[in-house]
C-alpha cells in the first residue's frame, strides 16, 4: 500500500514537471514577432527604429495587422539625410518624416512573389489630397523596383503582422515628376518635360496642386510627333503644359464636365471620360488617380493640342 501511495506521487510528480515544461514551451513559441521587433533586432535597421519610435508609428508595426513594408537600410537612410540637407534624424521635420515612412508601408501581405509592374497605395499622404494616398509604382521588369528610386536588395522576412523587404534608399514623397519618370509608359512625356525645362515646375508646389492628364508612350506616334518636333518652344511648351490643369487635385470621381481651364490659360472640354481639345480632337481617360505628394495623373490615350496659332 506504501508502494501504491509513492507510486501516485510519483506519477503526479512527473505529471506536474511535464506540464510546466510544456506550458514554458508554447510561451516561447508564441513570442511577438512583429515588424518592428524583426527591425528592433537587426542592427541594419537601427535608424529606422528610431525614426519609427520618433514618428509614433513603432507600436502600429507592433500590433495585429497585415503590413508589406519596405525596409531602409541604415545606409539608405543616411545618405536621405545627407541629400537632403540634414545633419541627423532629428533635423528632419517630424510631419515629413512622419508621411515618409508611412510611405514605406502598403497595407497587406505581399510577398515579392505576388508584387507585379503597376501601382499600389501607401499608408502616406501628399499636401495634394487628404483623402487619396500616395500611389507607389512598381516595376519588376529586372529586380523589383519602386518609384524608380529604391529597389529590393532582400525579400520576404516573414513576421506575425506582415512581411518585410530591405531596400537601398529611402523612397521620398513622390512628385508628378517622379511618377513620370518611374513608369516606362510615360517616358516620352518626361523626356519632352525635361527638353522643355518643366520638370522643377511639375516637382514643385508653385501653383500646385496639380491634375495632369499625362499622355502614355503611344499617344506620340508618328504623326504626333512630326507636328511637335515642328514647334518653336514657346508652342511646345504650350502642348506640354496644356495637360495640366493648376490649382487643383481632382480625381476621377470628381472629374467636372464641360470646359477646363489649363495651365496656360487655354481650355479643353470634359464629357465622361472623353476629353475634346482646341483643335475639336477627342482623346480618352484610360487610367486614373496616380496619387503624388503634388497633384494627381491621369493617363490619356492621345496628346491633347491647344490652338496653336
Amino acid at each position: 500500500m506504501k508502494n501504491y501511495a509513492k507510486l501516485i506521487k510519483l506519477t503526479l510528480l512527473v505529471v506536474s514537471s511535464t506540464l510546466m515544461f510544456s506550458c514554458s514551451d508554447d510561451d516561447s513559441s508564441t513570442q511577438n514577432n512583429s515588424i518592428t521587433d524583426i527591425a528592433s533586432e537587426n542592427p541594419n535597421f537601427s535608424i529606422l527604429v528610431e525614426a519609427l519610435s520618433r514618428a509614433d508609428l513603432a507600436e502600429t508595426l507592433d500590433q495585429e495587422g497585415s503590413y508589406t513594408v519596405f525596409a531602409p537600410t541604415n545606409e539608405a537612410f543616411m545618405n536621405f539625410l545627407d541629400d537632403n540637407g540634414f545633419e541627423s534624424l532629428d533635423d528632419v521635420p517630424l510631419p515629413t518624416l512622419t508621411q515618409v515612412l508611412l510611405n514605406h508601408v502598403v497595407s497587406g501581405t505581399n510577398l515579392s512573389s505576388g508584387l507585379t509592374t503597376g501601382y499600389v497605395k501607401t499608408l502616406a499622404t501628399g499636401s495634394a489630397s487628404s483623402t487619396n494616398t500616395l500611389s507607389m509604382f512598381i516595376n519588376t521588369a529586372s529586380g523589383v523596383r519602386l518609384n524608380g528610386v529604391s529597389s529590393v536588395t532582400s525579400a520576404d522576412i516573414i513576421a506575425d503582422n506582415g512581411v518585410i523587404h530591405v531596400v537601398d534608399a529611402v523612397i521620398g514623397l513622390p512628385t508628378i515628376v517622379t511618377h513620370a519618370t518611374a513608369n516606362p509608359n510615360f517616358s516620352t512625356l518626361a523626356t519632352l518635360l525635361t527638353e522643355q525645362e518643366l520638370v522643377g515646375t511639375l516637382n514643385g508646389t508653385a501653383s500646385s496642386p496639380f491634375t495632369v492628364f499625362a499622355p502614355l508612350n503611344s499617344a506620340f506616334d508618328t504623326a504626333t510627333l512630326n507636328l511637335y518636333g515642328g514647334l518653336n518652344s514657346t508652342q511646345k511648351t504650350a502642348v506640354l503644359t496644356y495637360h495640366v490643369v493648376p490649382g487643383a487635385n481632382v480625381l476621377s470621381n470628381a472629374i467636372p464636365s464641360g470646359p477646363i481651364t489649363t495651365f496656360e490659360t487655354g481650355t479643353f472640354t470634359i464629357s465622361g471620360t472623353v476629353i475634346t481639345d482646341e483643335q475639336s480632337r477627342a482623346t480618352n481617360i484610360v487610367a486614373t488617380d496616380v496619387q503624388a505628394s503634388n497633384g494627381v495623373i491621369h493617363a490619356v490615350n492621345q496628346v491633347l493640342l491647344p490652338n496653336l496659332d
